[in-house]
């Protein structure tokens, strides 16, 4: 009795229609094509969705100035500052080193520049200021290691050195000045003009870098600049012979991308992901209103385990699973034009401490993505991310030893932006997961 009751809860839980054909290709052997075996559809099987946070992501030398702040009115208070160190290309400010070119040269004015790269998020419609300040530390990574990541910081003048308000513009061509203090800066022009910094050290010494920040009071988006943004100094050299004035300048940039950096923070202060564990846990989605969630930039990512997969071995004595595809949607209402979202999402492998292994990859070594299927249909059930795993859950089902790994959903190039997204679990009553596994038994 107790068997038959086995039986038919299994069945209730797994198996909820069969069919003798698979919708879609897939590669079985020869020995799995006979046709006395079933294709089962299952898409019953469970499925856990949790949100969980990186420790830390990489964010130098990603070849991006990252800058501003806003209010997300799901996850918190967003916001990335820039750190940057300067070089001059040259420590003259002449074409040589005489004393009699340089004793004419007048210093005129100095600022940053700031060039737009056309990503932006949030509400560019809204005023934006930015404050800029001295770096009183160097920009050196730890010695054992190379990198900076997004909670990385370092130490700067409390005074500012130059401040910007304006309304951005990401998409068209203009850049952003940002007039630094001249009193401030025309020490930095008066000890190249009188040699004082002959060398990277001397300079290094003096000027270590800048740090661009964003204010907390009228910000309500984050910007874009490429990293050939830069500090230019504009002086004359006046004509002895004359009254005339030629006007001249001297460019300084960021010339090592390793040593630029986005610090992005996020403060989850009394929203429903304020008590997120640490990265090595998770946060189940059933406390999150059956919500998982993904942002680049701060390490929120959504992680997908399978707890009952090996159950399926019970349906027949030897069965295989040829095909998966997992569809994940995004909740209703919670992309906005303010708050759009990605085309795909990246697949990655990873342990119970949420440690990646590795990226899913296709068939032919390509990085597997899951797309986006935004063509709405009259109840909007085809919106979501579609994902093959069948290859993934075939070489789970046929471990026989050690622990299970489970899938982590990012956005691609996740240490370059603030993007995020909001995803529905199986139980989400209107942005539901779906899982179909199809199962040869043999």
């Amino acid at each position: 009795m107790k068997y038959i009751l086995f039986l038919l809860l299994f069945i209730t839980l797994f198996t909820s229609c069969q069919t003798d054909n698979l919708d879609g290709d897939y590669v079985a052997g020869s020995d799995y094509l006979n046709i006395n075996n079933k294709v089962i559809l299952i898409d019953t099987l469970t499925v856990n969705v949790s949100t969980i946070n990186f420790d830390s992501l990489v964010t130098s030398n990603q070849s991006r100035i990252l800058i501003g702040n806003y209010t997300d009115p799901i996850l918190g208070k967003v916001k990335s500052e820039s750190y940057f160190k300067l070089t001059p290309t040259s420590y003259n400010l002449g074409s040589t080193s005489s004393d009699t070119e340089t004793i004419n040269y007048v210093f005129d004015s100095i600022a940053v520049i700031l060039r737009y790269d056309r990503y932006y998020y949030g509400d560019t419609t809204k005023i934006q200021t930015i404050n800029v300040h001295q770096l009183t530390q160097k920009v050196k990574p730890n010695v054992e290691d190379e990198n900076f990541y997004n909670n990385s910081s370092l130490t700067y003048g409390s005074k500012s050195i130059g401040t910007k308000s304006f309304y951005p513009k990401p998409i068209g061509k203009d850049s952003v000045n940002i007039q630094i203090d001249p009193v401030f800066e025309n020490n930095l022009f008066e000890k190249l003009k009188n040699y004082e910094i002959t060398n990277a050290d001397e300079f290094d010494d003096y000027f270590k870098g800048i740090v661009i920040k964003p204010s907390t009071d009228n910000s309500s988006n984050v910007i874009g600049y490429t990293t050939n943004s830069v500090l230019r100094l504009y002086y004359k050299q006046t004509n002895t012979d004359s009254d005339s004035k030629n006007s001249l300048i001297k460019d300084f940039t960021i010339a090592d991308l390793t040593k630029q950096f986005n610090n992005i923070s996020l403060d989850r202060t009394g929203t429903i992901i304020q008590n997120l564990p640490d990265s090595r846990n998770k946060l189940a989605s059933e406390l999150t209103n059956n919500s998982s969630f993904i942002q680049s930039g701060t390490g929120l990512a959504c992680r997908i385990d399978f707890p009952y997969l090996n159950q399926l071995k019970y349906i027949a004595e030897k069965g295989i699973i040829v095909d998966a595809e997992l569809v994940i949607k995004p909740i209703k209402n919670s992309a906005t034009t303010l708050f759009p979202i990605k085309d795909s999402l990246q697949v990655y492998e990873c342990d119970n401490l949420n440690r990646i292994s590795k990226i899913l990859t296709n068939s032919d070594g390509s990085q597997m993505l899951g797309l986006l299927n935004n063509t709405p249909d009259e109840f909007n059930e085809n919106i979501g991310y579609k994902i093959n795993i069948g290859s993934f859950l075939y070489q789970e089902i046929r471990k026989t030893s050690g622990s299970r790994s489970s899938l982590i959903l990012t956005f691609p190039n996740i240490t370059k932006g603030v993007n995020r997204i909001v995803l529905g679990d199986q139980k989400n009553l209107e942005n539901k997961l779906k899982l179909k596994i199809y199962y040869i038994s043999y």
